[in-house]
Parts: C-alpha cells; structure tokens; sequence
C-alpha cells in the first residue's frame, strides 16, 4: 500500500498558475512573482486541497496508513478523516473573489489613468506591459480593458493592445444632449414628489464633490461627480435608468484628444452647482432645476 501511495503521489502535479494557461512564455515571465503565488493560490481551490490531495468527501487520504483493526472497526466502519470532510463548496468561492478582486482593483486604476489623462487618446498599450506598471499578471488587465472597451474608452487592436479613444467635442455635445433627455425629466418628476428631508441626506456626496475639487483631483472629482447623480437619480426607483445614465456620464467622462487639463476653477464651479441643485430641488423650483442640470452637462461635460 505504501509504493500504490508514493507512485501516486509521485505522479500528482501541481495547477498551473491563475491565467498562465492564456499567456506565452515569455508574457509569462514578465508576472511578478507576487501575482503569480496570489493566483496560484487561488488555483487550488478548484475542487482540490492545498496539498494535492482529493477534496471529494469520503475519499481516503493517499498516506498509506491502514484503517484501524478490531472488534470496535469490525462493528461500524472507519471515521471519515475530517480533512476529508470539508465539502469542496465552501473553498471554491476563494479564486473567484481573488480574481474577481484583483481585476475589478485594475479596473479602477486604469479608468482613474484614463480621467486623469495617464492615458494618452490615440495611443496603443499593451496588456503585459501594463501588468509590469501594476505588478499583475497580464490577464486581470486584459479582462479590465475588454470592459472599457465596451465602455467605449479603448478600442481593440488585434496582436497589439488597446488603443484609448480619441474624443471629440462634438462627441462629448452629443453625450450631453443625450443626458438631458434623460435626466432633466427625472429630476423635475423627483423635485414635485419627493420630501425636502431627503434632498438634505445628499448633501454629504455634493460636499464630496466640492473638496475634491478644492484639491483639483480630476480623478477623485470624477468618482464622486457620479455618486452624487446616481443617488439623485436612485430616488427615481427604476435600476434602468440607473444603469443608462451611469454608463452615458462615465463616457462623457473620458478626455478629448491631447487630453487638456480641466482648470481649477472650472471643477469647483462644477462642484458648486451640485449644491444649489440640492437647493433648488429642496425648493422644487423647477425652472432652476431644468436650467441647472442643462447647464451641468453642456458647460462641464462631467
């Protein structure tokens, strides 16, 4: 019983590290090690124990000891090792909160490069050397630029990498018109329904919105330019129109060609006009709602 263990202990190998499956060799090589143990990590929680051994309940342990003899084995049959006895289910979850983890955190990052114009429009980055600028392989990358390109910041380019979208003004003028379409109805519908007490519960993000730009952090003012509109628009009830007015503000959101620096005292002029939407939705005066939100997306663009 011993040898039946050692040869197939012996002919166990190790899962390939998270995402090497996908890259050549010399991508491969340009992972820092740190990324690559985090998903290797991740690997073994696919239905097998840390140690190579099966993870399937009531399987025996390849250690090569016998079941125990006696009267008390001969009446009822040998405990389950409690090893075995961990279900598969409740490590499984571990990779996919990794991977889903370390890819929503490139995501992030590189849409705050894109705001902040780390990104040059019209230039073409490659997926592994972004990973090295990250320390991440190269497959949470890729993944997180298949998603902007849905976005519309990156356009595919085949054997290549991604290349950022160029933005005209023109373009960003059509997301604005298209924004109010949307929006300004829902705003003056929730001024003549909902209470003055909820508009004051807002107050918090447009105060977000205001020291962020103090600061002149484009990217930070960005973040909180959205929270503050998808909680406006939350109060509307419909996830729709949520999921449709976030995507349209995030694409107005991405720079024109040469990507130009937003001056200082136009992101605080755009900060301060969150305050006195609050204000004028308190009020529910309609006409300085209309004209307030109008004046937003077709003066800032954010």
């Amino acid at each position: 019983m011993e040898q039946g263990a050692a040869r197939e202990r012996a002919t166990e190998r190790p899962s390939p590290p998270f995402g090497d499956a996908a890259r050549g060799p010399e991508e491969a090589a340009r992972v820092p090690e740190q990324a690559r143990a985090e998903s290797a990590r991740g690997e073994h929680t696919h239905g097998e124990h840390p140690h190579g051994e099966p993870a399937t309940p009531g399987a025996a342990p390849a250690s090569g000891v016998a079941p125990a003899s006696g009267a008390a084995s001969a009446a009822a049959p040998a405990p389950v090792p409690a090893r075995a006895a961990v279900p598969a289910a409740r490590t499984a979850p571990a990779a996919r909160v990794v991977r889903h983890s370390v890819r929503g955190q490139i995501l992030d990052a590189l849409r705050t490069a894109l705001v902040g114009g780390e990104l040059v429009p019209g230039e073409v980055y490659s997926a592994p050397a972004l990973g090295e600028r990250f320390g991440v392989s190269a497959t949470p990358v890729r993944e997180a630029m298949q998603r902007l390109a849905v976005e519309g910041a990156v356009e595919v380019v085949p054997n290549r990498g991604f290349r950022v979208t160029e933005r005209t003004p023109r373009e960003l003028a059509e997301l604005a018109e298209v924004r109010a379409l949307i929006e300004v109805p829902v705003m003056l519908r929730l001024a003549r329904t909902v209470p003055a007490g909820r508009w004051a519960e807002l107050r918090p993000l447009a105060e977000a919105t205001s020291a962020a730009a103090a600061r002149g952090d484009r990217a930070h003012y960005a973040e909180a330019d959205r929270a503050f509109h998808r909680a406006v628009l939350s109060l509307a009830g419909n996830e729709q129109l949520l999921a449709v007015a976030d995507d349209l503000h995030r694409r107005s959101q991405w720079p024109l060609i040469s990507a130009p620096v937003v001056r200082h005292g136009v992101l605080v002029a755009d900060a301060a006009e969150h305050t006195a939407l609050l204000d004028a939705l308190t009020a529910q005066d309609l006409a300085v709602v209309e004209a307030l939100v109008r004046e937003h997306f077709t003066g800032s663009n954010a």
